[in-house]
């Protein structure tokens, strides 16, 4: 698994709040684009991407662990990937440990001998968007 291995790598500089590593994950282009988890919808552009793993970094938040529950599932087509799956991020945020649960997906670009993130999707499903419930048959 080429490209979950470049994204354990990736999470592993989020966890240790290293900006370098964390850097070197992604394309570097004011294209880049992510989906975030919130507050935020997204971000464009790897000058405000960095900008806000640099204040990430310097916030009461930190990444513990962050474990594939589903997948990971990729597929590589020439130098273009993806990579996706459910992810449970466990995380301390002052003295209070908690684990959340993601869809993640990331599309990756093969750059410089590396795999490198173009479009980082991390998002949770809302309750009941439309205001039915689930929609989906029993």
């Amino acid at each position: 698994m080429v490209l979950a291995n470049r994204i354990e790598k990736f999470w592993d500089a989020v966890k240790k709040k290293d900006m370098v590593g964390i850097k070197d994950a992604y394309v570097l282009s004011e294209e880049t684009y992510v989906i975030l988890e919130g507050p935020r919808f997204s971000t464009l552009g790897c000058s405000q991407i960095f900008k806000g793993w640099k204040d990430f970094s310097s916030s009461p938040i930190s990444l513990l662990s962050m474990t594939w529950v589903e997948g990971p599932f990729e597929e590589i087509s020439g130098s273009m990937g993806w990579v996706g799956g459910i992810t449970d991020i466990a995380i301390l945020v002052d003295e209070k440990k908690f684990t959340t649960r993601f869809r993640c997906t990331f599309v990756m670009s093969h750059v410089e001998d590396d795999w490198k993130i173009k479009h980082e999707h991390v998002s949770a499903p809302l309750e009941d968007p439309y205001g039915i419930g689930d929609w989906l048959q029993k």
